[in-house]
């Protein structure tokens, strides 16, 4: 792999990855409502979708989803249509995700509806896989084998984008801490839910 190659894909990636997106709002939103630790289950899932993207990008399978956009069109609106949905009973202090009056409860969302989440909003987002296909391609040496090049990049796009999401998800639980010092859990919720809400949106009109 070329060092000099890495030395630019790195920084690239890492401020295109830290920039607030759909899925750093997510994460944010359940470092809120649920906690960093259970947020990790969206994480893996997003995780799962990133992957699945980035190695379709290469392969050239972004490109037929990008000349064909309906394919996009009934993930997109069902996913940003369940988010939104999640995010008004959060805005109502109501459902799974809600966080609870007394603090020291917990929610029983599964960890594999979390990680659905994750994975919808990471492959269901056409700018997502724009970008990719974009992004990708240029940083592959023809010259050189294709998988343990692919494989190094995308190493470095998941941890990348791991670190985002832990660092978005924490300044959740901050904020989280902050209100409840008030006891504002109503507070908590609405904005929670607004920004869950936010996310559906983006996700369907993207």
């Amino acid at each position: 792999m070329d060092i000099a190659m890495l030395a630019v894909f790195i920084p690239t990636f890492f401020f295109v990855s830290v920039t607030p997106g759909m899925c750093m709002t997510l994460a944010m939103t359940l470092g809120m409502s649920i906690g960093v630790r259970r947020s990790l289950h969206m994480m893996w899932g997003e995780l799962i979708g990133v992957a699945l993207v980035s190695i379709s990008s290469v392969i050239g399978v972004a490109a037929i989803m990008l000349n064909y956009p309906s394919l996009f069109s009934v993930l997109k609106y069902v996913g940003g249509a369940y988010l939104f949905y999640l995010g008004l009973q959060m805005w109502m202090s109501r459902g799974k995700m809600a966080i609870p009056s007394d603090l020291s409860a917990g929610t029983d969302t599964s960890p594999m509806t979390l990680a659905m989440q994750g994975f919808v909003t990471a492959i269901a987002n056409p700018k997502g896989w724009a970008f990719m296909i974009s992004l990708l391609p240029p940083f592959i040496n023809p010259t050189l084998a294709m998988p343990p090049q692919l494989t190094v990049l995308i190493g470095i796009i998941l941890m990348t984008e791991f670190g985002c999401l832990l660092l978005y998800a924490s300044g959740g639980r901050t904020l989280r801490h902050f209100l409840q010092k008030s006891g504002n859990v109503r507070l908590m919720n609405r904005i929670a839910g607004t920004l869950m809400m936010g996310v559906g949106v983006w996700l369907a009109v993207g």
